[in-house]
C-alpha cells in the first residue's frame, strides 16, 4: 500500500500562486508515475498534471499549461505542483495520485493510489 498525503492547498486571489505538495510513504517505489486530478463543485474530476518517474516526461491538460508546473523529488518520495497565475476556475480539490508504472498518464484508470485531497479556492 501507497499512502498519498497532499498539503498546501488555502484561498488566493486571481492572479496569485500556490504550491502544493504531495508526499508518498508505505510501499512507494522511486519508479512511480505521479500525477494530480482535480474536482470542482458540480462537475466531474479531471486531469491536471502528470510527470513519469524520471521527470523527463510531464503531461498537462490545456487549462493549466503554461501556468502549472509539476516536480517530483524521488529522494523525498514528493511530487509539487505549482500553480502561478491562479483564475477562480482552478477552484477545487487536488488530488494526488500514484501508479507503480513509470508513466504519466492523463487516465484516471491508470492509478492506483489517491490522497484523500487538498483544498484550493481562488477568489475573482
Amino acid at each position: 500500500q501507497v499512502q498519498l498525503v497532499e498539503s498546501g492547498g488555502g484561498l488566493v486571489q486571481a492572479g496569485g500562486s500556490l504550491r502544493l505538495s504531495c508526499v508518498a510513504s508505505g510501499r512507494t517505489y522511486s519508479r512511480h508515475g505521479l500525477g494530480w486530478f482535480r474536482q470542482a463543485p458540480g462537475k466531474e474530476r479531471e486531469f491536471v498534471a502528470a510527470i513519469e518517474w524520471s521527470g523527463a516526461r510531464l503531461y498537462y491538460t490545456d487549462s493549466v499549461k503554461g501556468r502549472f508546473t509539476i516536480s517530483r523529488d524521488n529522494a523525498k518520495n514528493t511530487v509539487y505542483l505549482q500553480m502561478n497565475s491562479l483564475k477562480p476556475e482552478d477552484t477545487a480539490v487536488y488530488y494526488c495520485v500514484a501508479t507503480y508504472r513509470s508513466i504519466s498518464s492523463h487516465l484516471q484508470s491508470d492509478y492506483d493510489y489517491w490522497g484523500q485531497g487538498t483544498q484550493v479556492t481562488v477568489s475573482s
